[in-house]
């Protein structure tokens, strides 16, 4: 890899200062006991100040660079008389053209590929000397720095591979609903047809490819939400969970109706979280409970509790069902994963998108046994989300 694409990948010229390297700059001119330190990213042609303290950040040419004088040199050069060194004698951050420097010590900044694109370097209008320790220190700002960079571009990539994953999801989700649509449409048309009542086995096949239609439908829903939630960021608010849990069971209503299911709350409390991402989450939550509470022959009773904690609160979602049995409990939160209930309608994936929402708000979420017999379904919310 060249230099120039090196420094490329990590977009860092012509963009603000990232506070991160502005503090390093600072603690590198601590810790030398020096005015000005600065981060120069060198190309082939310019050298460029991403962060600095002491002087304002700005752009040379690579001639005029004292630090593109040695990128090339392997480790940490210092120079406690820049006049006296004839590498940068007659430079003009020396001769006074463009600065006096006189005391300058520098570490390279190497990528993981071992590419040199700049310096950390430190430097005084006074004659100087760089101590053991702060020799030592200086290096390991270095490393600070490139450490910093690659968090950054991974960051970057991983937020702009989400945003391809919810565009692809998008893009298909739109590609396969339009045919299911169509295809819904034209079963019911001949469900409903006159000749339906004279052949009943017919009008029994329509009715199961009306309901496979539907499924589909639903499991290109899911997986689009899941994609979705590969990107969330939560705004975070205060949140009752108790009103929370009112606008889901409204969206619910047929599903609780028919499963004859008891829904109650124990408490109002707010909590800090994203209004919308609870609300699909406690969503999802609850519509398990009462499905697969149905599946185990039983009338759903769920109740949503909270506890608050020192540093947060838990939500607490109990079903009267079947346990989900203990070494299965970590698995169902995996894409494409059923526990107990495997007949149930779904893909697995309901869980999966309750951890990607609960991890957006830096909490963590499980599965127990609930006092009721059942399963219990918990998440935490930290209070400094």
């Amino acid at each position: 890899m060249s230099r120039r694409e090196a420094i490329a990948q990590y977009r860092l010229v012509g963009e603000p200062s990232e506070p991160d390297l502005q503090g390093l700059v600072e603690l590198a001119a601590t810790v030398c006991g020096v005015p000005t330190a600065v981060i120069n990213i060198i190309d082939d042609r310019m050298q460029h100040q991403v962060a600095a303290v002491g002087i304002q950040a700005a752009s040379c040419a690579r001639e005029d660079s004292m630090c593109a004088a040695v990128i090339s040199t392997p480790g940490r050069v210092v120079v406690p008389d820049a006049r006296l060194d004839a590498r940068f004698a007659q430079n003009a951050f020396v001769t006074g053209e463009i600065a006096f420097t006189r005391f300058y010590a520098s570490s390279p900044l190497i990528t993981p590929a071992g590419v040199a694109i700049g310096t950390l370097c430190v430097f005084d209008t006074e004659v100087g000397e760089l101590s053991d320790a702060s020799s030592r220190a200086l290096d390991l700002l270095a490393h600070q720095v490139i450490d910093v960079l690659e968090l950054r571009r991974a960051q970057r990539d991983l937020i702009e591979s989400n945003e391809q994953l919810e565009h692809f999801a998008v893009q298909i989700s739109h590609d396969l609903r339009n045919p299911l649509t169509a295809l819904a449409g034209f079963l019911e048309l001949a469900a409903d047809s006159p000749e339906m009542v004279d052949a009943p086995r017919a009008a029994q096949s329509l009715a199961r490819a009306e309901a496979a239609a539907g499924r589909m439908t639903s499991m290109v829903t899911d997986l689009l939400d899941f994609a979705r939630m590969g990107g969330a960021r939560p705004h975070i608010t205060q949140v009752d969970v108790a009103e929370t849990v009112d606008a889901v069971l409204e969206d619910l209503d047929g599903v609780v109706v028919s499963a004859g299911a008891e829904v109650t709350v124990d408490t109002s409390t707010q909590v800090r979280a994203d209004d919308t991402l609870l609300r699909v989450l406690l969503q999802n939550l609850i519509a398990n409970a009462v499905k697969f509470t149905v599946a185990a022959d039983r009338v759903p009773r769920i109740v949503i509790s909270v506890e608050t904690l020192p540093d947060g609160w838990r939500v607490n979602v109990d079903d009267n069902g079947d346990a989900v049995s203990e070494d299965q409990r970590e698995r169902v939160f995996e894409p494409m994963q059923r526990g107990h209930g495997a007949e149930v309608q779904g893909i697995g994936i309901g869980l999966a998108t309750c951890r990607r929402i609960v991890e957006a708000h830096r909490g963590s979420i499980g599965l127990d046994e609930s006092p009721a017999g059942g399963t219990r379904a918990w998440f935490v919310l930290p209070a400094a989300a």
